[in-house]
């Protein structure tokens, strides 16, 4: 599946609408709720058991994935805003929460992600933050990107995942 080209049109998210996804080990989609078909503008079948990053719109960091992954891989949440990319070239901004689902047996069932609306001064704090992120990635590589996430990470005393979340969180009311 290819890619639309990004546009400047906004999709809504409204209050009353929770984004579902799961995923297998290696981030393949395989479920999605009717939700997510509507504002994605993705059909169902062309979602399943294709890689999560299929949304991601170039907007985003790779260090915001990179720290998504890294945490989730450990059974760690992980609370993040994300930019995704719809079919039509639109995008929406979500307060992504990210998790590990288990079996009984403690052995891996999938990821599971839900998703809801973020305010206008959330998406005009994250957005300065992704940018200034991004622009680094694009002119110094990821490795740099990576050490501007960790410093600000740092300099927030933001070091362990569930300060993140919080931060995140707080960020959206």
């Amino acid at each position: 599946m290819l890619k639309p080209k990004p546009t400047d049109i906004e999709h809504e998210v409204r209050d009353i609408d929770l984004i579902v996804s799961k995923a297998d080990a290696e981030g393949n989609i395989t479920y999605v709720n009717p939700i997510f078909v509507k504002i994605s503008g993705y059909s169902q079948a062309s979602l399943l058991e294709k890689p999560h990053a299929i949304l991601r719109h170039p907007d985003m960091p790779k260090v915001i994935f990179w720290y998504l992954w890294k945490n989730i891989k450990e059974g760690k949440e992980v609370v993040s805003y994300v930019k995704n990319l719809c079919a039509d070239g639109g995008y929406y901004w979500v307060l992504a929460s990210v998790k590990m689902a288990k079996n009984p047996d403690g052995s891996f069932r999938n990821y599971m992600s839900t998703r809801r609306k973020v305010t206008e001064n959330a998406k005009e704090t994250i957005q300065k933050l992704y940018d200034q992120w991004l622009m680094i990635e694009k002119t110094e590589g990821e490795k740099a990107s990576q050490d501007a996430f960790e410093s600000f990470l740092a300099k927030n005393n933001l070091m362990d995942v569930e300060s993140f979340n919080r931060y995140m969180k707080n960020l959206n009311k």
